[in-house]
């Protein structure tokens, strides 16, 4: 189950107020422009100060938390964002975004060049050096993963799968925010980052205006997930997102000429933005009002940035040039109002459920030290009963070892994990399987003996309950010597010996189904898919199908999901959110948690599926 974990920042206040950073962009007018002046001027490095429009002789000064000037390096801008960078690993959410007008260098603070990487390149190869760093103590497995969308014209496209049409947003109950079909990626190193980020970012949507050539036409939103799961019980899982976000910048249609297209492009994002000021407003009123997260995309994908649960740092780009003078000014506002905005973190942390002892799940979920001795005293005393000893052999605590071994074997095959003495590892799987048919033989022979017993067991019941009706017969018959009268079976017996053969035949019927093998499988493909079809495959192919499965359930696309059996296009939203929110399937049966999942269509899922991966 999930836990919040409340954050202390160190005076006792469990808040966290969100950083502003600010960054002056070097002078891009011309020659002309150049002789104006700057409109901004820094003084130091927390404070600035900009030309008061209504009379040039005054200025305004703003406070902020850092300032860089026009020659600040990318490096410099780095420092400032690498503090809240370590919360992620231990199950807090951090963001990072860029905000101010059209042409004043968001993309560029963001991303960067070759030569000159931005905060995402540099924050990503951070995150994986501590993680490397943190994989040498002892106690904790890493794992991180990526996603990476775009809002565009109102709509959320997922970059790493171009053709994907519109996501819907959630919320879940603990308010934590869910895109349910975004595609989420393993990433093992900044190298493999480059390899899906790079190609990702060329299908964000850019186009030329008369300010900006390479203008940026949404909003972009790269999502870095780190889960780190405890070894030792009880396998505790802390879950950290790194938000890092490029904002499209505003503008003045009037200077951008934009139309057609465009236009529309342009009106989408200033409406954003103009939510985004209306969230700090509400956020900074000090009164219990609405907070419309909910009247854009981007202010509720912003939700945990802005007055939520993540450590905050945002990064104000603005332009010297007096022709930016307003959309400057404008910016710095904005700003200094969301400096005053204090998020809430928490730690996001899950405590697996304690599994429940259920004689059918005792290899899978594990047995205590006792239950081997137990069963054993079952099985010798059930030796005894039977008077057989096949019973006994077969119940020997050797069976669940060779399958144990068999099934760590085949998965190490699978993995490529026996490269150095493969022969070896081939031979070792073909004598466990050699060994795991005679078992299944014996299992056979009992199963035939356990039947000619029960078949023996009816037949002499059900004589026993006619003896007392034929003696009854018997003397009615010799004081009515000339009518005899035979009548039908179910006629003659009273309704008390109905109920005692049936309920015989309920009970052997039922110790029937409790043996583990079918004697005899079913001749032609209908009967060996209805009837008893799991008892027909060899445990090592049932367990590697099952392995397949829950795989795909745990890092499957969406796409990848609903090529699963009796999962559609809903269903397979479904599994994603929920893995969203716990992570991933321990077993198999985790998925009956899932919304929508019964009980009752669990085993057809599986019945389904398995068939499915061995082709029939």
């Amino acid at each position: 189950m999930a836990q919040r974990v409340a954050v202390s920042d160190g005076t006792n206040k469990k808040v966290s107020r969100v950083r502003v950073v600010v960054r002056l962009r070097p002078y891009m007018g011309t020659q002309d422009e150049k002789d104006e002046g700057s409109c901004v001027r820094g003084l130091d490095s927390k404070n600035l100060e900009i030309i008061n429009w209504r009379n040039a002789t005054e200025t305004v000064k703003y406070s902020f938390d850092v300032f860089h000037g026009e020659q600040t390096t990318q490096q410099e801008v780095f420092l400032s964002v690498k503090p809240i960078l370590p919360h992620i690993l231990t199950g807090q959410n951090a963001s990072v975004f860029a905000y101010g007008p059209t042409g004043a260098g968001k993309t560029h603070t963001m991303m960067g060049s070759l030569n000159q990487p931005g905060v995402i390149p540099r924050a990503v190869r951070e995150v994986f050096k501590m993680v490397n760093a943190k994989n040498d103590d002892e106690g904790w497995d890493y794992s991180i993963s990526m996603s990476y969308l775009e809002i565009y014209n109102e709509k959320v496209l997922d970059l790493l799968s171009p053709g994907s049409q519109d996501l819907p947003i959630r919320e879940d109950k603990d308010k934590n925010i869910l895109i349910p079909g975004l595609t989420h990626t393993t990433i093992t190193s900044i190298s493999d980052f480059h390899k899906h980020f790079v190609p990702a970012s060329l299908n964000r949507t850019t186009a030329s205006t008369k300010i900006n050539q390479r203008s940026s036409r949404s909003h972009a939103l790269l999502l870095l997930k780190v889960v780190r799961t405890q070894r030792a019980p009880p396998h505790r899982q802390q879950a950290g997102k790194l938000y890092l976000i490029d904002l499209a910048g505003s503008e003045d249609n009037r200077r951008t000429g934009n139309q057609g297209i465009r236009l529309k492009e342009s009106g989408a994002i200033n409406l954003s933005l103009f939510t985004l000021s209306k969230v700090v407003d509400s956020l900074n009123s000090g009164t219990a009002v609405r907070v419309p997260y909910r009247d854009s995309k981007l202010t509720r994908l912003l939700q945990d940035s802005l007055g939520g649960s993540a450590h905050s740092v945002m990064i104000t780009n603005i332009a010297p040039e007096y022709k930016f003078y307003f959309d400057t000014f404008g910016a710095l506002n904005f700003a200094s109002k969301s400096k005053l905005i204090v998020n809430k973190p928490f730690i996001c942390e899950t405590v697996p459920a304690l599994p429940v002892k259920r004689a059918r799940d005792g290899q899978e979920a594990g047995r205590s030290a006792t239950e081997p001795q137990k069963k054993r005293q079952r099985d010798e005393k059930k030796t005894e009963q039977d008077g057989s000893p096949i019973s006994a052999h077969l119940h020997s605590p050797s069976e669940p070892s060779v399958m144990d071994r068999l099934l760590a074997l085949e998965k190490r095959v699978m993995n490529g994990g026996d490269k150095d003495k493969p022969d070896d590892s081939r031979k070792e799987i073909q004598e466990l399987k050699e060994k795991q048919r005679e078992l299944e033989s014996k299992a056979m022979l009992y199963n035939q003996v356990l039947d000619e017993r029960s078949a023996v067991k009816q037949e002499s019941a059900f004589k026993n309950s006619l003896a007392p009706l034929q003696r009854k017969q018997s003397t009615a018959s010799k004081g009515v010597k000339q009518q005899a009268v035979v009548q039908p079976l179910q006629v003659i017996l009273p309704l008390q010996t109905h109920a005692v053969v049936e309920k015989q035949s309920v009970c052997a019927k039922k110790k029937e189904k409790k043996l583990f093998h079918q004697v005899e499988p079913p001749e032609g493909k209908e009967n060996f898919i209805e009837s008893g079809w799991e008892s027909q495959i060899d445990t090592s192919v049932l367990e590697i199908s099952k392995h397949k499965i829950l795989q795909i359930l745990n890092s499957g696309s969406l796409k990848e999901l609903k090529g699963l059996q009796l999962i559609g296009d809903k269903k397979a939203k479904l599994i994603l959110g929920w893995r969203e929110i716990h992570g991933q399937f321990k077993k198999l049966d985790d998925l009956i948690k899932v919304e929508g999942m019964t009980g009752k269509r669990y085993p057809s899922f599986m019945k389904a599926n398995i068939l499915s991966v061995m082709g029939y």
